[in-house]
């Protein structure tokens, strides 16, 4: 990965985790999970995984970028979402574990990608 983007190596790692959590999500009893998994969620992941995946093949910095500022924001919006009781709350019923991870991954990936179009900026 020496000379790929800070963008790119959080994704590269980022993807496969989200697939990896969504397929966690279905094997793990609820019982003994600190995280929702509820099967909407672990769905959310998968595709949201695929796509990170499918972005990193385009190998478009812009793209990689777009996707890890996007994707940050829905996680901000989710735990927002949690706390407000709004869309999909019902569907995926988030523990403050997830809150927690979303807030924190969220602030994250809009950084890292906002941190990318300003370093391209100044050269």
């Amino acid at each position: 990965m020496k000379g790929k983007s800070l963008n790119y190596k959080v994704l590269r790692i980022f993807a496969p985790v989200l697939i990896l959590t969504g397929v966690l999500g279905f094997v793990i009893p609820e019982e003994k999970a600190l995280t929702s998994g509820a099967a909407a969620y672990n769905v959310f992941h998968l595709i949201f995984g695929a796509i990170g995946l499918l972005v990193l093949l385009l190998k478009n910095e812009n793209s990689i970028r777009l996707f890890n500022i996007g994707f940050g924001l829905l996680d901000l919006y989710q735990a927002f979402a949690a706390f407000t009781n709004l869309f999909p709350i019902r569907y995926f019923q988030w523990t403050r574990v997830d809150d927690a991870l979303h807030i924190v991954i969220g602030a994250g990936l809009v950084l890292v990608g906002i941190y990318g179009f300003r370093k391209e900026r100044r050269f």
